[in-house]
């Protein structure tokens, strides 16, 4: 039984775009064998429970919470389920949150389908798998990192007010992006971009694009 799932991994995939998740499943093709499919929290929970996959593809930022509120829910329970973070983020945050909870690996979105096969079954077989630009810093970030009983430092209260995928495109203006940019790089439309852009004005209280851009780069969010 083992030889077999090594040989094919059953693979269960997380993300809140069903073109996204379309797509992965081709990419994969019939390298692995796709176990079911969720688009939030609670149903991701729920089907990766039922159905007991390999390995979960999971997008860290899910319109229920993060995708480590996955990983949480089901690591006691399913030890064996083994988690490999596949999103548009590469944000320290979004990183250690996921891995620190338990995922074994993180890739982002720009890797490609031969990639990701060979990433789903590297993790499957228990090894830990990260973008090339992510390992060291995933290292770096966890060698920093405060014992877990130690308080953690206190956040911006600004930024706090954020959702992550806000957070995500303001790192993205403050990079220069264009709204076409991060829609392609988010996967998501130019409309939905302008709607967190307006969100985030109006949390900040900031009245432009370029006042925006000027609050992210003072807190060196690019």
């Amino acid at each position: 039984m083992n030889a077999a799932r090594s040989e094919r991994p059953r693979v269960f995939i997380v993300d809140d775009h069903g073109l996204f998740r379309a797509g992965v499943r081709a990419e994969l093709g019939t390298q692995v064998e796709v176990v079911g499919e969720a688009d939030d929290v609670a149903p991701a929970i729920a089907g990766i429970a039922r159905t007991d996959p390999d390995v979960v593809l999971l997008d860290v930022h899910l319109p229920g919470g993060g995708g480590h509120a996955v990983v949480t829910a089901l690591k006691a329970t399913h030890p064996r389920v083994r988690f490999l973070a596949l999103s548009a983020s590469d944000a320290p945050e979004d990183v250690i949150a996921v891995i620190r909870v338990g995922a074994r690996g993180y890739v982002t979105k720009t890797i490609s389908g031969v990639e990701l096969v060979d990433a789903v079954h590297r993790v499957a077989a228990g090894e830990a798998v990260f973008s090339p630009r992510l390992a060291g810093f995933v290292l770096d970030a966890f060698a920093a990192l405060p014992p877990a009983d130690q308080e953690r430092p206190s956040f911006d209260p600004e930024l706090d007010q954020l959702t992550p995928r806000e957070r995500e495109v303001l790192r993205l203006i403050a990079r220069g992006f264009t709204y076409k940019e991060i829609a392609r790089e988010l996967f998501i439309s130019a409309k939905t971009v302008e709607s967190h852009v307006s969100s985030v004005l109006r949390k900040l209280q900031l009245s432009t694009r370029h006042q925006l851009t000027r609050w992210a780069s003072e807190r060196r969010l690019s």
